[in-house]
């Protein structure tokens, strides 16, 4: 089994990534790829893995969907209660990754995090369908609950509450963290595992350092 494991492998042909092809600050080449997994209709596309780690130091990461791109970040939202936002509290430091396999790509994303404005998670939070935002509510994620039955009753109760006419509200517990980047890595694959990386990084004057890395 080891050696099946060992013996796979794909020889990475489609594009080539240059110096002089992007643009000079990470997020408009990140916005320039997203418009291109967009248009080739990937499955997921906005799926990206999310690394923290608690204020000892121990890594911990999962996959959770990229919700916004702005002038300064990536967006995302979820339970602050939750273990990456426990996390996120202690250690402010997160790192994301895309990897869209179709057109051999990665983005490796490293910066820090700050939670939006309550303004903003409203904002998302009521433009989800209904059975998501009672989801966030009746969820205390992350947390050790007795079996699925507990949600069952959980979700039943608040949907029974909402049929009599409650309102539902966004919890204090559930919002959005933006990630500021202060380092970007594009990644294309390429044949014989010569892969081109160019890395932007931020500098004192907030400038962005363009470097190609060796693969």
């Amino acid at each position: 089994m080891n050696q099946q494991i060992a013996d796979i492998r794909i020889n990475y042909s489609k594009k080539s990534l240059s110096e002089t092809d992007v643009a000079a600050d990470p997020i408009s080449q990140f916005n320039s790829w997203w418009k291109e997994a967009m248009e080739s209709q990937l499955s997921e596309v906005n799926a990206m893995t999310l690394a923290t780690a608690d204020a000892n130091g121990i890594p911990d990461a999962r996959i959770v969907l990229l919700k916004g791109v702005t002038d300064t970040g990536f967006v995302f939202f979820t339970n602050y209660q939750s273990r990456k936002g426990t996390e996120l509290l202690e250690n402010p430091n997160a790192c994301l990754v895309f990897f869209w396999k179709e057109l051999e790509r990665q983005v490796r994303i490293s910066g820090t995090v700050a939670r939006v404005s309550d303004a903003e998670s409203d904002a998302y939070f009521y433009s989800r369908p209904s059975g998501s935002q009672i989801g966030a509510i009746a969820s205390p994620q992350s947390s050790v609950i007795p079996g699925r039955e507990f949600l069952d009753l959980r979700t039943k109760e608040i949907t029974d509450r909402i049929a009599s006419g409650q309102k539902i509200v966004r919890p204090g517990h559930w919002g959005g963290y933006l990630v500021s980047p202060v380092s970007v890595e594009f990644w294309q694959g390429r044949p014989s595992r010569l892969h081109d990386r160019l890395r932007y990084t931020l500098q004192d004057n907030l400038h962005w350092k363009i470097e190609r890395l060796a693969p």
